[in-house]
């Protein structure tokens, strides 16, 4: 194939080689498609979004052949999360237990350093047979007839290219420069914006076994902290707050950060006898806008976004990982699908964008429902964060677009029953905590009571049965009325019987 300065020629070019990008184009490579995957850096390169689900690892991952590698690669096995929040003062426990019929080897995850697992996925899509061009910045996408046919890039040496291609897959993050040519607006949530500012320590306390693996979480007047162990020494630390409280992490870094670990008796414990990292790709304080949000059209002919680039969601319960490799199985389905000829290209991609939205719609409910059962009404970060208390026109626009609209569900056409819908749930929510919290067997079994718990596991849940048990999990439905169903193999979507 011709390389930089000279037009060339392929079947996708997939913009952004993070572990949505590297996933698609190593599942539309096993299928024998020529596949580009341009990356404007050098791996590896620092990330956050450090902490995994089991069906990422046992689900997608072995669908692509790479769990094997990820489970040599020494990273800290996480069995569930402990969490410090809503109105038990105790810290409460989960566990994975996704299925009865997965079995204990299956139910945990890992916390990574993504440095690490970001360069393992990307060789992996290498040894797929997927031409990977590091250092290769994406400068527009070529239109032709009202469909994206390809990209122009910089190359490491600063040479023009251009690839044209019958599908171009954005994956490169919320910093995407090339989203909107999908025709696509974000539109954000009014309720979750929030700033988040981290570092790295070593020497942190960690929790008692089983758990230490474990991702903690602890509310606090001003927001909340992840804790999250990466090695047995090193872990990612980080303080949620609302926008509105930016003024507690402005100023210097190293005191705004200090200041809100003190806040938090939790974390101060945690962080008695440990050090700040100050050196290499962990020396930097770092803060990020989690704003969540979601594009108003995930495709376009020619075009698919997904990961950051199509939509983000608030990281409390670990789904960026989750989110775009997820999206990347159903599009690489949909391409698959579309390049053998076996289903055509606007039912394929309906059916991305259903499941799509829909995966994330669950874990946007989540979030209301988990937020809202936190009880400190002297808090303005929590009375903020009370959604069900709000009738706003933007929750239900924003809602109506990544749940009611997509999922056919006419009762979240306005806001009181929106918000009567959310109140329900909370307060379901609430009880299955409450449960679990007195419960000795620490699963996630009595979340699983709780219908935004279920539904937000389900669909990962779905795919990591279906590849660990193959025909052993029985036939498979659509996801909607004369949607489509995955092949055997579970690289493309074929009609039900």
């Amino acid at each position: 194939m011709s390389k930089d300065g000279l037009s060339e020629e392929a079947d996708v070019v997939v913009v952004g080689g993070g572990p949505g990008g590297s996933t698609l184009a190593t599942l539309i490579a096993m299928r024998g498609h020529n596949v580009v995957l341009l990356e404007k850096e050098k791996f590896p390169r620092y990330q956050i979004g450090e902490s995994l689900l089991p069906s990422t690892v046992h689900g997608i991952c072995r669908l692509t052949g790479v769990a094997d590698q990820l489970a040599k690669a020494g990273f800290t096995k996480k069995r569930g999360g402990t969490m410090r929040w809503g109105a038990n003062p105790e810290p409460w426990t989960f566990s994975f237990s996704v299925s009865p019929r997965i079995t204990s080897e299956t139910s945990h995850a890992y916390q990574v350093e993504r440095s690490k697992f970001d360069q393992i996925l990307l060789d992996h899509a290498r040894h797929t047979g997927v031409d990977v061009r590091e250092e290769h910045a994406v400068a527009d996408v070529i239109e032709e007839d009202g469909r994206i046919s390809g990209v122009t890039y910089t190359g490491a040496g600063g040479n023009a290219g251009t690839i044209r291609a019958k599908y171009v897959v954005d994956a490169s993050g919320n910093g995407s420069r090339i989203y909107r040519k999908a025709g696509a607006t974000r539109q954000y949530s009014e309720f979750f914006r929030s700033l988040a500012l981290f570092g790295y320590f070593e020497g942190g306390k960690r929790l008692p076994e089983p758990n230490s693996g474990n991702i903690l979480c602890a509310a606090f007047d001003s927001g909340w902290f992840w804790y999250i162990p990466l090695s047995p020494t090193l872990t990612s630390v980080g303080a949620v707050v609302r926008r509105e409280l930016a003024d507690k992490i402005q100023g210097d870094p190293e005191e705004a950060l200090s200041a809100l670990i003190a806040e938090c008796p939790m974390i101060t414990e945690y962080l008695k006898d440990a050090t700040r990292v100050t050196e290499g790709q962990y020396g930097q304080l770092r803060v990020r806008k989690d704003y969540s949000y979601a594009n108003t059209k995930f495709w376009r002919p020619g075009m698919a976004l997904i990961g950051d680039a199509a939509c983000f969601v608030d990281p409390i319960f670990s789904s960026g990982v989750h989110l775009a490799t997820y999206g990347a199985l159903l599009a690489a389905r949909s391409i698959n699908s579309v390049l053998s000829g076996t289903v055509d290209e606007d039912a394929a991609f309906r059916e991305f964008e259903e499941r799509y939205r829909s995966e994330y719609g669950a874990f946007y409910e989540f979030l209301v429902s988990f937020y809202d059962m936190h009880v400190n009404e002297n808090s303005y970060f929590w009375s903020a964060k009370k959604v069900t208390d709000s009738t706003s026109t933007d929750l239900e626009s924003f809602v109506s677009l990544v749940g009611g609209v997509s999922s056919g569900e006419s009762n979240l056409a306005t806001a009181e029953t929106l918000t009567k819908r959310y109140k329900s749930k909370s307060s379901e929510f609430a009880e299955a905590v409450d449960q679990l919290a007195e419960s000795k067997e620490q699963s996630i079994l009595p979340l699983m009571r709780s219908s935004v718990v279920k539904r937000a596991m389900e669909q990962g849940a779905k795919e990591q049965v279906r590849l660990q048990l193959g025909a052993d999990a029985g036939p498979e439905t659509p996801f909607f009325e004369g949607g489509l169903i995955s092949s055997p193999d579970g690289l493309s979507w074929s009609r039900p019987a």
